[in-house]
């Protein structure tokens, strides 16, 4: 499972950073980011690329997502 840690990027770093793993196709992809658009944007770019979004927690500002490529 990949890591991918956008915590305190604004927006458009957060999908940016995200955008490179969808496209390899990463099976698995966890997710920190902050609350607010780039938690929003990182759904709607994950759901794109055929991946199932998974919030795992949300704490103090802060979301953890699983991300896992949708089969066939």
């Amino acid at each position: 499972m990949k890591e991918l840690d956008v915590r305190g990027l604004s927006c458009p770093e957060p999908v940016l950073n995200l955008k490179p793993l969808c496209e390899q196709g990463e099976e698995f992809i966890k997710v920190l980011c902050s609350c607010g658009a780039a938690s929003d944007n990182i759904q709607r770019m994950a759901s794109h690329y055929g991946y199932e979004v998974k919030k795992i927690s949300e704490d103090q500002g802060e979301i953890v997502y699983e991300l896992h490529k949708k089969l066939g």
